[in-house]
């Protein structure tokens, strides 16, 4: 009989193969059905009754879910969430083909290998391998493989809670993407970070509107220059320091292991010598607003009338009005703004039981770790489940080697996942299941 380590890379391989890019554009949208028929097939083949459900306003948005009955039904059950879908890719840049699923050189290689195509297989392995050892656990376990998380859940997760909430019935806990994973501290110690927080996501879209006219004429109403102006002056902005909680107590964690100081004085400078993790670190320090997307105009002598511009802004727990505020003051009185998306921030307490087991589960497979928390820049499926109540991590163990630029591969190109993190992943979460 095959265990969950023989089965993870060739769950995550077979589910790489399957395309199920999300664009974000209806017309142009794949759809996670298929994916999801492969993730129930291979539950109900170890005895598991699956859900299936479409989620959104357009056929193929696959999720699918499937309980694990637990020793205690007097406690919350725990819901263990990923999602199915992935970001585009083009083949042209990549050294293997991005939904080929190549294993070679130690990794498996392809869109969704990290995010999170991976922590989908390894839930998958582990939840085969209770069925089959007939295992009960604790407390109930909620799996859940999710539609749509590339696009803000929109289409998925967050429709699930305001249409289909019973399907989370009991769910008091909840572990997902990204967190889990090591840092290289020094010589062969390492650090595991769990997400305790992530920052609220707020696409915003700016318009101007000028004075239409020809293009060789003189125009002081020019909408093109003024939204061009308007949007430089939002994207070389700094926005202030803040330092909550989680990004403390990470910082406090690190000096422990490492002796690094983190005066708030230089506390860019300091963060820098973290080395790769410097950039996502960065990121948590204040609130960001990247211009990503620009419209105007239809002809190359004719001035529009109205230009248009979309800023991905990701803000800090407990920031957001006065983020709102300070964007108003840089943009100007002639910009309009509304939001295209507005999630918000998470953050919860590195503390409990589920706590304990996580880092009990990954000090066992790894003695010298170290566990610590992190919040997380980009957002994730936890912000609908939080709605419901829903106390939310990041938990997606894989031991990771120092020179890999682990952030770098999310949506990047060449994304890839070493074979030996999949099976420590497998292990770790084998253990944490039997003992949450």
């Amino acid at each position: 009989m095959t265990t969950a380590e023989d089965e993870v890379v060739g769950l995550a391989s077979d589910l790489i193969r399957i395309d199920s890019t999300n664009t974000g554009d209806p017309q142009t949208l794949v759809g996670e059905r298929a994916a999801a028929e492969y993730v129930a097939e291979k539950l109900a083949e170890v005895g598991y009754e699956t859900t299936y459900v479409e989620s959104g306003d357009r056929p193929g948005r696959g999720n699918v879910f499937a309980r694990l009955p637990g020793a205690d039904p007097s406690r919350g059950a725990l819901l263990v969430h990923g999602h199915l879908d992935v970001v585009p890719a083009d083949p042209s840049e990549w050294s293997v083909h991005p939904f080929s699923g190549a294993v070679q050189d130690g990794y498996l290689w392809g869109r969704g290998a990290v995010d999170m195509k991976d922590m989908v297989a390894m839930t998958v392995a582990v939840a085969r391998q209770l069925k089959r050892d007939g295992v009960t656990p604790p407390r109930d376990l909620v799996f859940a493989f999710l539609a749509d998380e590339e696009a803000g859940g929109l289409q998925g997760s967050q429709w699930l809670v305001d249409n289909r909430p019973d399907l989370f019935e009991g769910c008091t806990e909840a572990i997902g993407e990204v967190g889990g994973f090591s840092i290289t501290i020094r010589d062969d110690a390492r650090a595991y970070l769990v997400e305790t927080a992530e920052k609220g996501i707020a696409w915003m879209r700016l318009r101007v509107r000028g004075r239409a006219g020809h293009g060789s004429m003189l125009n002081d109403e020019n909408a093109v220059t003024k939204l061009a102006e308007a949007v430089a002056r939002l994207g070389r902005h700094r926005f202030p320091l803040v330092l909550t909680d989680t990004v403390r107590d990470f910082l406090a964690g690190i000096t422990g292991l490492t002796g690094l100081e983190f005066d708030e004085d230089d506390l860019d400078g300091a963060v820098a010598k973290l080395g790769g993790l410097s950039r996502a670190v960065g990121a948590t320090l204040r609130d960001t607003a990247n211009p990503t997307m620009l419209d105007a105009g239809y002809k190359a002598n004719v001035i529009p009338s109205v230009a248009e511009a979309v800023v991905d802004c990701r803000v800090l727990p407990g920031r957001l009005a006065a983020f709102e505020r300070e964007v108003d003051e840089i943009l100007g009185p002639d910009v309009e703004r509304e939001w295209v998306v507005n999630l918000p921030s998470l953050e919860t307490a590195f503390d409990g039981d589920l706590v304990d087991a996580m880092s009990a589960a990954i000090v066992a497979e790894d003695p010298t770790a170290s566990v610590l928390p992190y919040m997380l820049s980009g957002g994730t499926d936890a912000k609908a489940f939080a709605r419901l109540g829903i106390r939310c991590f990041g938990f997606s163990p894989l031991k990771l080697p120092p020179d890999l630029d682990f952030a770098a591969l999310f949506h990047g190109v060449d994304e890839r996942v070493p074979l030996d993190a999949l099976t420590f992943g497998t292990r770790v979460l084998d253990r944490f299941f039997r003992s949450c």
